[in-house]
């Protein structure tokens, strides 16, 4: 089954990491050359900040959302998601899947080279694969499908998959497809400065860890054309005001802001580009079998949860009506949303007390939970609306690089995530349950069974009814307690252009483009 007609592992209309924000221009068809880029100068300067500083540049241990910006222009990904959600050829110029989906087939384009000079080819592949399947980290569990990587020739990777996934081949678009140099993986290097064959390598005299990364282009890659910009300077500035102010005095050239500043920075000659849906803020209620919290097990707590939320006015107070209130985990750009779910939990404090007491729970309880730079805005008014039908929240600061692990400790029952949107198929690797954005490893009969069903389903109509009844059964189960999905405003100036405003993937540098 070729690529181009690949209907059941990438559906029409696709759309993390965990507690990530987020805010892909098109490649061409499969097997062809990515050559047909951005147009515009070729000596541009893309300067622009995030809010955290990356955890590493590890392939194992990265993190996607905004610091992906800077490890994919270091790394190659063996697939690409475009502006509108489809796969696309990358490192992998073509792929096969099997009629069974149990195996995967890779062919590698000829010629690349990492920025060692060393050849990128199917040992290389594998090396890091296997690699990052054998480490602890937020990529690990994307790949635990693959039970063998074969490698019959130097262009091509066979994947043997233990059950049928349809989240692979989107991942591998992301974090678990990049691909690092074998012979510096295990180098103490590789945390700060890895080997890739991506686009850019890092320039380490004009970098200041935690504070400035300056990213230089390299000619010499295989697809040097889609990425216009000759530097990338990425700045680390946790405070919103600060990176605005940075933006105004024109040290940055691109930038988020939020809604009230949009007309401020109109008038400084910035160019506005909304995009809707570009992440998810919700409450993520871990600990579902009450190992920590007994309370969390009864479905009663877990929907009282859902019900102590004014969803609207959250939106309205918090982001100043710059998203789109929401009950469904999944992207409304996606098969799986149903607006049929908009009203499943109504705001309503006296019937959430009503559900606790009838639980057990008449005086509430206490939960602890993580906050990241991330999560601080929102933090407050978590804590306001659970308060409010008896549950105390205790917030415990985590620096963001030990954000993933401290979930993934089991420490916190309850978690505050801001997750960047993702294609569809990906999503549901979520609810698996020895993926990191699951802990304590919930499952349900009932949830396992749709899952099942939906990777191993050809019929893309059927496949589409699937995904729904997979969305309804989270909604009604209360698996999670979303909130709200975020629309960013992106502000470009100097010639620079934000031209990603349909279903993204991974934060890529190819978000931006020259000017027209």
């Amino acid at each position: 089954m070729l690529c181009n007609s690949l209907r059941s592992r990438v559906r029409t209309g696709l759309f993390t990491a965990l507690v990530a924000v987020v805010t892909l221009s098109t490649a061409t068809a499969c097997g062809t050359d990515q050559s047909s880029g951005p147009s515009g100068s070729r000596d541009g300067l893309l300067s622009f900040a995030i809010q955290g500083v990356p955890n590493s540049f590890d392939p194992a241990q990265l993190i996607e959302g905004q610091t992906a910006y800077l490890w994919a222009g270091i790394f190659d990904t063996l697939l690409y998601l475009d502006n509108d959600g489809k796969l696309q050829p990358n490192a992998a110029e073509s792929w096969e899947v099997s009629d069974d989906a149990r195996q995967v087939t890779l062919h590698l384009r000829d010629g690349m080279t990492f920025s060692s000079g060393a050849p990128v080819n199917a040992a290389a592949v594998k090396a890091t694969m296997e690699r990052t399947k054998a480490t602890p980290g937020t990529m690990q569990g994307w790949l635990q499908p693959v039970a063998a990587i074969e490698t019959p020739d130097d262009h091509t990777v066979v994947l043997q998959l233990s059950r049928p996934d349809a989240g692979l081949l989107p991942a591998l678009a992301m974090g678990p497809g990049a691909i690092g140099d074998p012979a510096t993986l295990d180098q103490d290097r590789t945390a700060l400065n890895p080997v890739g064959s991506g686009p850019y390598t890092l320039n380490t005299a004009e970098t200041v860890n935690g504070t400035t990364y300056v990213l230089n282009r390299r000619d010499d890659h295989w697809n040097a054309q889609a990425y216009p910009f000759r530097t990338v300077k990425i700045r680390v500035i946790p405070d919103r005001t600060a990176a605005l102010n940075a933006l105004q005095a024109g040290e940055l050239n691109a930038g988020s802001v939020e809604a009230t500043h949009l007309a401020r920075v109109e008038a400084s000659g910035f160019t506005v580009t909304p995009v809707e849906g570009s992440s998810l803020v919700s409450l993520l209620i871990a600990d579902r079998k009450g190992e920590q919290v007994p309370a969390l097990a009864d479905l009663r707590v877990r929907k009282a949860i859902n019900m102590a939320f004014d969803r609207a006015k959250i939106v309205q107070q918090i982001v100043h009506g710059a998203g789109t209130p929401t009950v469904q985990t999944f992207s409304p750009q996606g098969p799986a949303y149903d607006p049929a779910l908009a009203d499943a939990y109504r705001f309503d404090v006296e019937g959430a007390k009503k559900l606790l007491a009838e639980a057990g729970h008449p005086n509430g309880f206490a939960v602890t939970m993580a906050e990241t730079v991330y999560t601080k805005t929102f933090a407050p008014t978590v804590s306001q609306s659970l308060a409010a039908i008896g549950i105390s929240v205790t917030w415990e600061s985590v620096p963001l690089q030990q954000a993933a692990a401290a979930v993934a400790s089991k420490r916190f029952p309850m978690v505050l995530a801001v997750d960047g949107a993702a294609p569809f198929p990906r999503e549901l690797q979520g609810f698996a349950p020895e993926h990191s954005r699951n802990p304590f490893h919930t499952t349900e009969p009932e949830l396992t069974a749709l899952v099942d069903r939906y990777h191993r389903e050809i019929d893309p109509q059927r496949a589409d009814e699937l995904a729904k009844q997979i969305n309804a059964f989270t909604v009604r189960y209360a698996w999670d307690a979303p909130l709200f999905h975020i629309t960013t405003n992106w502000v470009t100036k100097g010639g620079v252009e934000y031209v990603s405003t349909g279903p993204r993937g991974l934060n890529t540098i190819r978000q931006f483009d020259i000017a027209k």
